[in-house]
């Protein structure tokens, strides 16, 4: 039996038009199946083309496929526009997109901390606002994928930190501002999901011991299925709030005991990384804070080299 049976979830997203930003890999992707394997018509919206028509294509034939950068307004309009098109409206909005970068402060690549904040959290605002007429007419319903970085602020991931910070600020914002429209607003809250990005991220050699120096539960790792099954079933439910694991609400609701947990734990790990980021800088150059793993790489490159899109 299906989680979401459990919850008569499959009812409620059969027929239903999900729109998901970041649907090549990891997350994105895993709940697109599960939705698609619930009756949903699911829409991919990302980069790295090749890979989301795979992914697509597993959905099933009421599945499409749409390469667009988050980060470029007329490629979210023409998505939507083809989303739209394609199925008359749209009813839920997963904005997911994300990338991530390791790196201290006074060391890591401007470039590299910058492309987070565009992509992470101006990704996140361009897509909603770009879709959020189309929730507006269906009365339907927008989840913002932040995470618990935007709680627990761990040394060497400030882009990723504050970016999901303002996502989780953005959230809930847009949540008071649109509920007398009929549209619900859900904010997710995953920890460490063992997808592309933060397996890439555990391969860094500075910054890849230092994580999995973090005590449990803070650093552990959890299967993507816990992820997916946690998004499927707060989609079902247009829940304002899933925490991945369910019992990190706790940390959540403790953060102001948090910095100071975390700058304790600094005082021990973060001299030795500091020195040995300074000298990874100094041997690979820029490619010691670059954004990890192939989606990152997929930022980077549609930054680099513009797709003609006439």
């Amino acid at each position: 039996m299906s989680p979401l049976d459990v919850l008569g979830g499959k009812r409620r997203i059969s027929g239903k038009v999900v729109l998901i930003t970041g649907a090549a890999r990891g997350i994105g992707a895993g709940v697109a199946r599960r939705l698609a394997d619930e009756g949903a018509k699911v829409a991919l919206v990302g980069l790295e083309g090749e890979q989301l028509r795979a992914v697509a294509a597993e959905c099933g034939p009421d599945a499409i496929a749409v390469e667009a950068d988050v980060t470029d307004w007329d490629a979210l309009r023409r998505a939507v526009n083809t989303v739209v098109a394609q199925y008359g409206r749209i009813d839920v909005l997963m904005a997911n997109a994300g990338i991530a970068a390791a790196g201290f402060i006074r060391s890591i690549d401007p470039d590299a901390f910058e492309k987070v904040i565009e992509v992470d959290l101006l990704g996140v605002w361009r897509t909603v606002r770009t879709a959020l007429p189309h929730l507006i007419e269906s009365r339907g319903y927008c989840l913002i994928v932040s995470s618990m970085a935007a709680v627990v602020h761990i040394p060497g991931n400030a882009p990723y930190n504050a970016a999901k910070a303002g996502v989780e600020a953005f959230g809930n914002t847009l949540r008071a501002e649109v509920r007398h429209l009929g549209v619900r607003v859900g904010v997710a809250h995953p920890t460490w999901i063992a997808t592309d990005m933060v397996n890439s991220a555990d391969e860094h050699p500075v910054f890849g011991p230092l994580r999995k120096s973090m005590p449990p539960p803070l650093g552990t790792t959890y299967p993507l299925q816990v992820a997916i099954d946690a998004f499927a079933k707060g989609i079902a439910r247009r829940s304002r709030a899933i925490h991945i694991p369910a019992h990190l609400l706790l940390t959540k609701l403790l953060r102001a005991l948090l910095p100071p947990i975390v700058e304790l734990g600094a005082k021990r790990s973060v001299p030795a990384a500091d020195t040995a980021a300074l000298a990874d800088v100094k041997q690979r150059g820029t490619a010691a804070s670059a954004p990890v793993g192939p989606g990152g790489a997929a930022a980077l490159a549609a930054r680099r080299e513009p797709r003609n899109e006439d």
